[in-house]
């Protein structure tokens, strides 16, 4: 094992915006850091739909006070891709893209090994910052492997013209069964309740609910899909089985932290279906001293509890505790 030379104060995985605003401020402190990136820069908002609009206005979303100017009310996935393009820019953050983290291991010595897809490095302090978007919530059912079959969305063109499945009642979904609607798909959505969830953006959620009443979009409430087949999906609804011909399912059933990653990290997780990882939610520090939680990954499977514009935070809890210990 081949470990690089420099101890760094603290080593940041995940380079989304959480992860940029705890460099920030670790930057601004003097400490040293480094961010490791499984992907690109900010990866999950690369990987959204193309014309995707955020719930948050753009201030919500600034991190190291740095203006994000906006002409629309909300931004969208591109604007907000050019802000924190310049976020990096302006402040040079220490950062290595495309290179995943595969364990975090603390030494009886005190300091952490971290070996990545390229490499070991050590550090003092570690902040996890991995979001939720890399692992979707599977249906578990015959056939969700085909590949017509997509736990992710980006655009609508592909699916023009097609007999279009989309499982779920978010945001993901609804964006997803709006768009492909308003390009030409015939739109079936299956929905586990009994209503498009109330979390949907308010500008969104009754153009939804009226294309479904009208007819436009069909839906199938307290359902769920039980086969996916070639042509056609299988849904049980109230009434009974249903089979309908298809050509995509678009199974936006939302995503989910990694927690086999935080439990190999030695940070302790509830036992219950939440999976909640155990923190001081004064520091954000875990049960593993020196190793600390940010951003939405804190809240384990309530991924709608943590966003960027109430998480921001962490990152000068994060940094103060850890300066704190070095004095």
């Amino acid at each position: 094992m081949a470990v690089k030379d420099t101890l760094f104060d603290v080593i940041i995985v995940g380079g989304g915006p959480i992860g940029m605003a705890c460099a920030i401020e670790a930057q601004q402190k003097g400490l040293s850091y480094l961010i490791l990136e499984k992907g690109a820069l900010v990866n999950s908002l690369f990987n959204y739909p193309l014309y995707m609009t955020f719930f948050s206005t753009a201030e919500k979303l600034e991190i190291g006070n740095i203006p994000f100017n906006c002409i629309a009310p909300k931004p969208g996935r591109q604007e907000a891709l050019e802000y924190y393009r310049n976020i990096q820019r302006h402040f040079n953050l220490n950062i290595k893209l495309s290179e995943k983290v595969l364990s975090i291991n603390k030494q009886e010595s005190g300091f952490f090994i971290i070996h990545s897809d390229k490499g070991w490095y050590s550090a003092n302090n570690v902040v996890i910052a991995t979001g939720f978007y890399d692992i979707p919530v599977y249906m578990d059912v015959p056939g969700e492997n085909l590949p017509k079959v997509r736990h992710y969305y980006q655009e609508a063109h592909e699916y023009a013209f097609r007999k279009v499945v989309v499982v779920g009642a978010n945001n993901s979904s609804v964006d997803a069964a709006l768009e492909c609607w308003r390009k030409g798909a015939e739109v079936t959505m299956v929905i586990r309740k009994d209503q498009i969830n109330d979390r949907v953006k308010y500008w969104v959620k009754p153009d939804i609910e009226n294309r479904i009443a009208e007819g436009s979009i069909k839906a199938y409430f307290y359902s769920s899909i039980t086969e996916i087949r070639e042509n056609e999906v299988e849904i049980f609804t109230p009434n009974g089985t249903v089979t309908i011909e298809n050509d995509f399912v678009l199974a936006l059933t939302g995503y989910r932290p990694d927690i086999d990653f935080l439990k190999k990290s030695g940070i302790a997780v509830s036992d219950d279906l939440l999976c909640t990882p155990q923190y001081n939610p004064k520091s954000m520090e875990t049960n593993v001293a020196g190793l600390y939680l940010a951003g939405v990954v804190c809240g384990g499977m309530e991924t709608h509890k943590w966003f960027i514009e109430n998480s921001r935070v962490h990152a000068g809890m994060i940094v103060t505790d850890i300066l704190s210990k070095q004095v």
